[in-house]
């Protein structure tokens, strides 16, 4: 967008350099800028990906710093992506979810730096699951003070986070105000739609309780009164412990839950066993940290439906 690009200082060159050789690591991320003529923004994953795709519309071209299919959360940034943050305009993250953008996003010298959790408010979820998650909980949350970073997975929150992106647009390129500000009204309409239909879908269900391997959908449950019980805690990859396993049999018979969800980015084998050995069966309950062709749609909103049909289904609604 910028006719005069920013170009990386030696003393920024050697911190990119350091930060490359250090701790981070080559991934399959795409580069973090095309150096385009229209409004580029670096996007951390999926969620803020879309959100700066339905908001900027045409006049914006959007990179992801996470591959489809990769498990956001053990993001390692490369020399390349690191670097190429001193070549955008704009970027999105939410942070707290991916330490190595958390780090990079602070020593670069990006003019507009948007947090997408500075939108709404973060709250802790999951990350005392079966009274040891939160010692495995390495990967997420130390940098919101053990705040569950899933915000994205309640309509309403967002919607909140689109309105503040779009804001923030409008003041970064306000050549294109106008048209951020019509996109930004039309997503937060459909998500208003989307928030109206898993009211109505989850009320009268013959119970609100639901196992998860990823305890990923506090703020969902929240939003629509119901329970989330996670096998692991915020960290889909720990592994629970054998009194936890017990305790989710015991309350599966007495709430009559009936299904065990797990999620297309990692193993399903903890979901299979618990399910096993408490005699019931498995679902998806995607998180939309990524879209593949396993997932059970091509974008936010279609794979939320499908979260929903699950939900209604696992949950007994009428």
């Amino acid at each position: 967008m910028n006719v005069r690009r920013r170009l990386i200082s030696t003393a920024a060159a050697t911190a990119v350099t350091a930060l490359g050789l250090g701790s981070l690591t080559a991934c399959s991320g795409g580069s973090a800028a095309a150096n385009t003529s229209r409004f580029d923004v670096v996007a951390s994953f999926y969620p803020t990906a879309f959100l700066a795709e339905q908001i900027g519309g045409k006049h914006v071209h959007v990179t992801s710093l996470t591959s489809p299919g990769q498990e956001p959360h053990d993001l390692e940034l490369s020399t390349r992506q690191i670097a190429g943050l001193q070549e955008t305009d704009a970027v999105l993250y939410l942070k707290g979810l991916q330490p190595s953008v958390d780090e990079a996003v602070a020593q670069s010298s990006v003019g507009t730096k948007i947090d997408a959790a500075s939108f709404t408010t973060l709250e802790k979820h999951g990350n005392e699951v079966g009274g040891h998650a939160a010692a495995h909980d390495t990967h997420r949350g130390e940098e919101s003070g053990g705040r569950d970073p899933h915000i994205w997975l309640d309509p309403v929150r967002y919607a909140e986070v689109a309105r503040g992106v779009g804001r923030a647009f409008e003041k970064a390129d306000p050549e294109h105000a106008a048209d951020y500000a019509k996109n930004t009204a039309n997503l937060v309409k459909r998500l208003d739609d989307l928030d109206t239909r898993f009211r109505d879908g989850l009320t009268g269900t013959r119970t609100k309780t639901f196992i998860t391997t990823h305890a990923a959908f506090g703020y969902l449950a929240e939003r629509y009164g119901l329970t989330e019980e996670a096998i692991n805690g915020l960290d889909p990859e720990s592994e629970p412990s054998a009194a936890r396993v017990k305790d989710l049999e015991k309350l599966a018979a007495a709430d009559g839950v009936t299904t065990v969800f797990y999620e297309t980015l990692v193993s399903d084998k903890t979901a299979k066993t618990v399910a096993h050995d408490a005699g019931l069966r498995t679902d998806v309950l995607d998180p939309i940290e990524g879209i593949t062709k396993r997932s059970r749609g091509t974008d936010y909103f279609s794979v939320q439906e499908a979260n929903l049909k699950a939900l209604r289904q696992s949950l007994g609604a009428k």
